[in-house]
């Protein structure tokens, strides 16, 4: 009997839109709505170049204007623009085993294959986007952070006030926030509360946990600092299409291939993929060189500087806010600190 190879089940033709559609139905922060896919971004990312530009028109400003008398004309204003630029991530990842195709022979390869390759490729790309609001929140959108975990006792717990204090950074604009990412600590802290409510998704079969209304995302990728009842968390608000996505094919790249060591009795999957996950309103700057210096486009590490991101429209306009927060109430001083 003929044994199954890697190469007998993958396709690239076939293999790459069917991953890139699994990758995007799979994804909680797309299906909340949080990331949207963009045609345009797509068609982008095939063009070259590591850097997207993406020119938009600003707000029309000024006062209106009485009518002039007969004779007189209105003032006349201007549209002005401005541009965001995004970045494209090239990533790439191989694995190997031994007689992986021999294991797989009388299922079904294929499938085998994309359940776990799809899930991978979607828990990486959730890591790049806390990454990505890591460095957004440093600099570019520190106004929009609510830090109460210095706070004293229960002040520094989350609750609904405080939740409801930091959308309030977003002023008249607040209710495009819907979504919240929070740490499975969190979500068991307010699960024990009882303070999550269930909802069921637009066919009935899905309940989607909900705080307050928003959105419940669960991811134990956020932020955590300390240990014990020492941690601060970040809790993340984020708004429908508050984040573009894109991903395509650059000309020369592979994006999947096969290869077997027949000595050895090992296979090989390649795969490498190039997308862009961009928070709409906050442009990336781009330092030259990167944490890693022959790295030709930025990894984790330099997405989560603040000095690579710069906010280039209205604060308002960019439905990100982050609150610092415990879960458990912190420590008052001491007698003995206090007096020190």
């Amino acid at each position: 009997m003929a044994v199954t190879a890697l190469a007998d089940v993958i396709v690239p033709e076939v293999w790459v839109p069917y991953v890139q559609q699994q990758t995007t139905e799979k994804s909680a922060l797309v299906q909340s709505g949080i990331i949207s896919s963009s045609p345009e971004l797509d068609n982008l990312v095939t063009q070259g170049g590591k850097l997207i530009n993406m020119p938009f028109f600003n707000d029309l400003t000024g006062d209106d204007q009485v009518v002039p008398p007969q004779g007189t004309n209105l003032a006349v204003d201007k549209i002005t623009t401005g541009q965001d630029v995004a970045v494209l991530l090239i990533r790439g990842k191989a694995w190997g085993a031994h007689e992986l195709a021999g294991a797989l022979a009388g299922a079904d390869p294929m499938q085998a294959i994309a359940n776990r390759y799809v899930a991978w490729w979607t828990r990486q790309e959730q890591k790049v986007l806390i990454n990505i609001l890591t460095g957004v929140f440093g600099t570019a959108l520190a106004s929009h952070v609510n830090d109460i975990s210095t706070g004293t006792g229960d002040a520094a717990v989350i609750s609904g006030g405080a939740v409801l204090d930091t959308k309030q950074a977003l002023g008249d604009a607040a209710d495009a926030l819907t979504a919240l990412i929070m740490h499975s600590a969190v979500y068991t802290t307010l699960q024990k509360q009882n303070l999550i409510a269930f909802i069921p998704n637009a066919r009935g079969e899905v309940n989607i946990p909900t705080y307050l209304g928003y959105r419940v995302i669960i991811d134990d990728g956020v932020p955590v600092s300390g240990a014990g009842d020492e941690r601060v968390f970040t809790t993340y608000l984020v708004g429908s299409g508050a984040v573009g996505r894109g991903e395509g094919v650059p000309v020369s790249l592979t994006p999947v291939e096969t290869d077997r060591n027949s000595l050895g009795s090992e296979d090989y999957l390649i795969t490498r993929r190039a997308f862009v996950l961009h928070p709409l309103g906050v442009a990336w700057k781009d330092p030259g060189s990167y944490t890693t210096s022959t790295d030709p486009t930025p990894a984790n590490a330099d997405l989560a500087k603040a000095a690579n991101w710069n906010l280039v429209v209205d604060h308002k306009k960019v439905a990100l806010a982050a609150l610092k927060h415990r879960i458990v109430a912190a420590a008052a001083p001491s007698q003995d600190d206090e007096g020190a």
